[in-house]
C-alpha cells in the first residue's frame, strides 16, 4: 500500500503538536540517568539570570531560595523563561512553566512540603560551594 507525501506530512505535523501540547511535567529525562536538582539539567547561567531578572527583587531573591521548580524538580527556575509565580495557602510558590501550575495547585500541602526541601538543598548547595571557594 502507498501511503502519499500529503498523509505523511499530515502525521508528523500531528505528532509535532502533540508532543508539543505534553508540556514539561511529561518530558522524558534529558539524560539515561535519573537527575537531582543541582545536577547535569542547569541551563547556562547567563540566560537563566536574564530570565530571572524580569522578576521584581522580592521574587528574585524568593526564586533563588527555591532554585528549582517544584513539579518538574530537574528544570532550574528560569531555564524555561521567566519563574511563574503562586501563591498557595498564603506561601509564594514558583514553578518553570505553566503546565506546572495545574499539578502545583492541585496538592498544595505536598507542594508546600516539596517548596521546603527545595529550598533545604538549595541552602545546603550554596553553603557547600562557599566552603570550597574559601578552601581554594
Amino acid at each position: 500500500m502507498f501511503v502519499n507525501t500529503y498523509t505523511l506530512t499530515r502525521s508528523v505535523a500531528v505528532a509535532v503538536c502533540a508532543f508539543a501540547l505534553v508540556g514539561c511535567g511529561e518530558r522524558v529525562a534529558r539524560n539515561s540517568s535519573p537527575s537531582t536538582p543541582g545536577t547535569s539539567n542547569e541551563a547556562p547561567e547567563g540566560a537563566v539570570a536574564a530570565e530571572r531578572a524580569k522578576l521584581s527583587p522580592e521574587d528574585r531573591a524568593l526564586v533563588e531560595a527555591q532554585e528549582w521548580c517544584v513539579i518538574s524538580n530537574d528544570e532550574q527556575l528560569g531555564s524555561m523563561g521567566a519563574p511563574i509565580k503562586l501563591t498557595i495557602k498564603g506561601q509564594p510558590v514558583f514553578v518553570c512553566c505553566r503546565g506546572c501550575v495545574k499539578k502545583a495547585e492541585s496538592n498544595p500541602d505536598a507542594t508546600l512540603a516539596k517548596v521546603e526541601e527545595l529550598k533545604a538543598k538549595a541552602k545546603a548547595n550554596k553553603s557547600d560551594k562557599t566552603d570550597k571557594g574559601k578552601a581554594h
